[in-house]
């Protein structure tokens, strides 16, 4: 695995745990990835849209950049080289399957509810990011959760794989158009024009204000009670109550079902049909997700005498209302947030 070439070194580069991985001490290569691990994984999700070809993509890495460590000169730093491998690992996961998508990425908005809605299998979902714990100070995180919020992933799932890497490469990790050049093996040519075709793109769909600008408005207080309402609304059954924190061109999606729902009007007569009336008890737990605040959905189950995991309902902000509700449905999210899979 080729190295590109950087200013910086990592201070762990000049201990004896890469002179140890190099010689062959898996405890050593261990010692010396984990610190990084966390954000390697974040790379992989805004490559892939997926936590679970997250978890593969990483594995895949670390085994490459195992196999390769004995190679690797210290001619950039440790942290790039192994940045360099993750991408070239997600950008062969890229080549071998089609984009991830939303619902809205299918088709225009449904006008009035679809009570019975049938999850597509042949669309390969974009999914929900477990954010919690992501690595650094108050700048660094903030910085990783607006890398990870829903609609700019969403976005990139848009672009060509080599123009995904090229963007998060420049503008979220802070590459050179020369490191990623070599990191791709491609010219610097190549690399400024994969960057002014994907930025067109990205401002087209990402919103101006991200949600970490948003939240940063709103205290922890008034965060609490927006979520909690949203979900004392579901548990009572009261159309009133979450109608008033909701905007009014509020969307509703629930991948993996296809349709989707914008406006007030629309969303709050599938809300009347299906999740207030139609499925039962709810049960609720605050959470977040892709940098944003959510909550993770428990359904009554009769059989199981318990409230069991449905989706995780990730929440986008305009002021203090919601302006976006996207509920991934589906028991195979929770793990991942470390979340029970039944309330008693």
């Amino acid at each position: 695995m080729s190295e590109i070439s950087t200013a910086s070194a990592d201070p762990v580069e000049d201990g004896p745990d890469l002179a140890r991985a190099r010689g062959g001490d898996d405890d050593a290569f261990t010692r010396l990835v984990e610190p990084l691990r966390r954000e390697l994984h974040a790379h992989c999700y805004r490559m892939l849209g997926s936590t679970h070809d997250a978890d593969d993509a990483l594995q895949d890495a670390l085994v490459r950049a195992w196999r390769g460590v004995a190679g690797f000169e210290g001619r950039s730093s440790l942290r790039s080289w192994l940045y360099t491998v993750a991408t070239r690992t997600c950008l062969d996961t890229v080549k071998g399957r089609g984009k991830r998508a939303l619902p809205i990425d299918l088709g225009p908005a449904s006008d009035h509810a679809l009570v019975g809605d049938i999850p597509r299998t042949d669309v390969e979902w974009l999914g929900p990011y477990p954010d919690a714990g992501l690595e650094g100070g108050p700048a660094s995180r903030y910085e990783q959760r607006e890398a990870v919020e829903l609609a700019f992933v969403a976005a990139l799932q848009h672009l060509p794989g080599n123009q995904r890497a090229a963007l998060l490469l420049f503008e979220v990790l802070g590459f050179s158009a020369a490191e990623i050049a070599a990191t791709m093996d491609t010219s610097v040519a190549s690399v400024n024009s994969a960057l002014q075709r994907a930025r067109r793109i990205i401002a087209e769909k990402v919103p101006s204000r991200t949600q970490q600008q948003t939240l940063r408005l709103l205290d922890d207080t008034r965060l609490r009670e927006i979520v909690a309402g949203y979900s004392s609304a579901l548990e009572r059954g009261d159309a009133d109550a979450l109608v008033a924190l909701l905007t009014e061109d509020v969307t509703w999606s629930m991948p993996p079902m296809p349709h989707w729902y914008r406006g007030v009007d629309a969303v709050m007569d599938f809300a009347v049909s299906v999740p207030l009336t139609t499925c039962g008890s709810w049960r609720h737990l605050p959470t977040s997700a892709n940098g944003q605040p959510a909550v993770a959905c428990y359904l009554w189950d009769e059989a199981a005498g318990a409230h069991l995991c449905w989706s995780i309902n990730v929440f986008a902000l305009r002021g203090e209302r919601i302006s976006e509700i996207t509920s991934f449905i589906g028991r195979e999210h929770f793990a991942a947030f470390g979340l029970p899979g039944s309330l008693a």
